[in-house]
């Protein structure tokens, strides 16, 4: 659940230069993530920065809390990135 749960951030990631990513996967996938991750600001920040007009402050908001959000997975032990050989 937690790496779906970061693939559909990631896909939320490369989309929001384009088009605003506040949208039901994407506050599904912070949900699964809350227990997840012990500071919450970046979940904030991610909803947040997905819902703002601003081409430029939408993708700068979520692409910094993206990375905040895995960074505390990864410290806490519940996620490794995995890349196929």
């Amino acid at each position: 659940m937690i790496a779906l749960s970061v693939h559909i951030l990631r896909t939320g990631v490369t989309r929001c230069s384009e088009v605003r990513v506040d949208v039901p996967e994407i506050r599904l996938a912070l949900r699964c993530l809350l227990p997840h991750c012990p500071e919450k600001w970046p979940l904030t920040l991610f909803w947040d920065a997905a819902a703002q007009d601003n081409e430029i402050g939408r993708a700068q908001g979520v692409t910094a809390a993206f990375n905040g959000i895995v960074r505390q997975l990864r410290r806490a032990g519940c996620y490794e990135e995995v890349t196929p050989p």
